[in-house]
């Protein structure tokens, strides 16, 4: 009977452990939409990794320009997750064979392979519009300092034509790109975590006796004035969370429930009838 009771109290944590895990992974494993007329979906994007705009995952930003320039966007991403990144280029009515490139940077200004996706695409003659993806590969918290691993951090997209003839160059087209996750979870926990997350420095301010205000490339700091940069401003939903936790612990507790478990059934196997009731017990 002691037995029963066991093994049925094992099984209940076994089955409440099994739902802490698969909660948090069914409620991470789809972006939640940007609200349709999101007013504060950027309209512009910058021209270098300096004036990269800085977008929200799962906004869809725009951009009109020129063909021939370089358009910059930056994002964030945290560890245990794969971005992939899509972007839509509208172009001129009249138009010679365009390519169009899509490449991401990580924070480190490392450019980024793609698992898969047209990263590339080529505009055939009055096409009105070309479509690319890039799907990088899962955010790593941690990696050894030879290894070309993606890192949490901002992330640049780098929008451009390549190889375009003279006769396009300044035609106006306009961009739009959009940046989304899927959670990977525990899969992708490494035994380490990065100390922050690799966030440029967008801005330098001056602090003094405990203030800060902004500074200007001019002098004029006096000797208790200090200069800090200034982080961007995105941060993931609920901040970064690269750390010690992932659902790798749930899974590990499932593990140690099912050993114990199987203890207390080979237990029960080989443990016999034990004395029988015949017997008297000074026997």
């Amino acid at each position: 009977m002691r037995i029963t009771r066991a093994f049925g109290a094992l099984t209940a944590a076994l089955l409440t452990l099994g739902a802490v895990a698969a909660g948090p992974a069914a409620a991470d494993s789809t972006p939640s939409p940007s609200p349709s007329g999101d007013t504060k979906a950027p309209t512009q994007a910058g021209t270098s990794f300096r004036t990269a705009t800085e977008i929200e995952q799962g906004q869809r930003a725009t951009a009109s320009a020129a063909a021939g320039d370089y358009l910059y966007w930056s994002f964030p991403a945290d560890a245990g997750v794969r971005p992939t990144v899509t972007a839509t280029v509208k172009l001129p009515g009249t138009h010679a064979s365009q390519t169009w490139q899509i490449d991401v940077y990580d924070g480190l200004r490392r450019r980024q392979s793609c698992q898969y996706g047209a990263q590339t695409r080529t505009a055939a003659q009055g096409t009105g519009s070309v479509e690319l993806a890039c799907v990088l590969r899962t955010v790593r918290a941690w990696s050894e300092a030879w290894s070309n691993d993606p890192l949490p951090g901002t992330y640049y997209i780098r929008l451009t034509a390549v190889g375009l003839q003279s006769s396009d160059l300044g035609l106006p087209v306009s961009a739009e790109v959009r940046v989304d996750s899927k959670d990977i979870g525990g899969a992708a926990a490494v035994d380490g975590s990065l100390a922050q997350p690799l966030v440029p420095g967008i801005a330098v301010t001056s602090r003094q006796n405990g203030s800060e205000s902004g500074s200007d490339s001019g002098s004029g700091s006096g000797s208790g004035s200090k200069k800090a940069a200034v982080l961007s401003s995105i941060e993931p939903d609920g901040g970064w969370s690269s750390g010690w936790w992932s659902d790798r612990w749930v899974w590990t507790g499932i593990g140690a429930v099912l050993a114990a478990l199987a203890g207390i059934g080979g237990y029960a196997l080989t443990r016999g009838p034990g004395r029988p009731t015949r017997v008297p017990p000074g026997a």
